[in-house]
């Protein structure tokens, strides 16, 4: 009598440990949208605008940037881009800004704005932070990009 008792606990024990539904993983939360980037037109010079552009997400086509705002501009035979995106602070418009260096071709540090000139590709691309911003003239060469930046950083607060 004894070996069946133990043979009915040891079993009892077993299914006690076992679970009868299979344990689900659990549900993986759906990706978050970025929030809609704010129209930062007001930062934008007047003189020789073109159109704005609020971009949703990834401004300039750049997989690690963030949605921002791109002005064209003509003066003449002369066109290039403004851009700017605001971040969630200084430190992060800092970081972005050394993604931002890492993926230029030969940049070169503009010691006066904490930016960085070079080559995005074929473009030009003068890119510098100010506060909570990343901003940037793209078609120019330093030298011409160098006052229009200046205008710009004016601007932006």
């Amino acid at each position: 009598m004894k070996f069946p008792t133990f043979v009915v606990a040891s079993l009892v024990m077993v299914l006690a440990g076992c679970d009868s539904a299979p344990k689900s993983a659990p549900a993986a939360e759906p990706a978050k949208k970025a929030a809609k980037p704010a129209d930062l037109t007001r930062f934008f010079p007047m003189a020789n605008r073109g159109d704005v552009k609020l971009e949703e997400e990834h401004l300039l086509g750049k997989d690690y940037l963030p949605g921002g705002n791109i002005a064209h501009y003509k003066n003449g035979k002369q066109e290039y881009d403004l851009f700017l995106l605001k971040t969630s602070g200084n430190e992060a418009a800092a970081l972005l800004m050394f993604d931002f260096k890492g993926k230029l071709k030969a940049p070169k540090l503009i010691p006066s704005f904490g930016g960085y000139w070079g080559m995005d590709g074929e473009r030009k691309i003068f890119v510098f932070p100010k506060l909570a911003f990343v901003a940037g003239v793209v078609g120019l060469s330093e030298k011409d990009a160098d006052p229009i930046a200046r205008d710009f950083a004016a601007r932006i607060h």
